[in-house]
């Protein structure tokens, strides 16, 4: 390691650490380092001016760019999982009676855990995803339940009223003819073609308001119900948004939408299957503070699901990444233990060939 590297590296970790912006006489005072302070200021100008620091404020030290975490992630941290980490996982998964759900609930919040992260697992593009049928199943005199099934075996439903004059068969109908129309539609295309076929369907469900919406409202809600967070009040106790309100919103705002989580990660760089999103947030104000680190995951019925941890751009990456990458693993062999592990052999085979760029010394200018 360079001694640019090594400097680079200790400013990332302290800042990590501290959420305070790093000086010279720190770095040497507190890590020791067996250089001069005018020498370290010439190292930490030079990464500056090559895009791997950024000064806050003219007179404080400085804080690693989006360019210097990327750097750091790539190629200057280690990692080692948590063997607290590792045993809580292998307590969850030694239990073969737990449902897919409570599998990926319970992993994702020790994940939130150990890393004191925000998890979230958001499903496919809805647009990969086909109804197949829809269902009415009465649970009382006055009641019964909607329910929709997808071609990835996903099930949303939702109960509500019967009115005592509606006719059973008439139901019965109505439903036959939802499913007529819509069978195969992709799930994002469902709620604007009902909408669209509403004039068309009045005459066949004379009464059938309250179906309709039922069913409209299941629809509307498997269309936001892809995402699952886990550990949001770890986020908001970070100083980075705890004390100012107008990133906090902003915040807020980021994590309920998946369009944006798949935005950000779209801009991330990946490297042995883990995926690193630096400067996350979609706001110039929230952009800079926030970072994701995200794995795929093979859930059966959904093979394009994604495990994300989410936090403060300054998150401790040696550790985040290697516990990550470890989870989405673990998880893999256990919904596939026929080849599970076989994408991450592939992956790491991959991209061992690519080659590791060093920050390069900047030539000094001829006067």
């Amino acid at each position: 390691m360079t001694r640019r590297d090594e400097i680079l590296k200790l400013i990332v970790e302290h800042f990590i650490k501290t959420a305070e912006p790093v000086g010279s006489k720190t770095l040497q005072e507190v890590y020791r380092l067996n250089v001069s302070s005018a020498t370290i200021r010439n190292e930490m100008n030079a990464l500056e001016q090559d895009g791997y620091l950024e000064k806050m404020h003219t007179s404080s030290g400085r804080v690693p760019s989006e360019k210097g975490y990327q750097y750091y992630v790539a190629n200057l941290r280690s990692g080692n999982v948590d063997q607290a980490a590792k045993n809580a996982l292998q307590t969850v998964l030694s239990e073969r009676t737990k449902s897919v759900e409570e599998v990926i609930k319970e992993s994702c919040e020790i994940l939130s855990q150990m890393t004191n992260l925000a998890s979230v697992v958001v499903g496919s593009n809805l647009d990969d995803e086909r109804l197949v049928s829809i269902q009415i199943i009465p649970l009382g005199e006055n009641t019964a339940t909607a329910l929709l099934v997808t071609d990835k075996g996903y099930v949303e439903n939702k109960t509500f009223i019967i009115d005592k004059s509606m006719d059973l068969n008439e139901v019965v109908k109505a439903v036959k003819l939802l499913n007529d129309r819509l069978s195969g539609t992709p799930i994002s295309q469902i709620v604007p073609k009902m909408e669209a076929m509403r004039p068309a369907l009045t005459d066949y469900m004379v009464g059938q308001e309250v179906i309709y919406q039922a069913l409209l409202g299941v629809f509307a809600a498997f269309a936001t119900s892809r995402m699952e967070f886990y550990g949001k009040e770890k986020l908001f106790e970070q100083p980075e948004f705890a004390n100012d309100a107008s990133k906090l919103r902003e915040l807020i705002q980021f994590l309920e939408s998946p369009e944006k989580l798949n935005e950000a990660l779209e801009r991330g760089q990946t490297k042995n299957g883990i995926t690193v999103t630096i400067g996350a947030g979609n706001s110039q104000s929230l952009n800079d503070q926030l970072a994701m680190v995200s794995a795929n995951i093979d859930v059966p019925g959904d093979k394009g699901a994604t495990l994300s941890l989410v936090g403060p751009a300054r998150m401790d990456y040696e550790k985040v990444v290697a516990t990550l990458k470890y989870f989405a693993q673990a998880l893999d062999a256990y919904f596939h233990p026929e080849g599970g592990e076989e994408k991450w052999t592939e992956t790491n085979q991959e991209e061992k060939t690519s080659k590791k760029k060093t920050p390069t010394k900047r030539k000094a200018s001829k006067k």
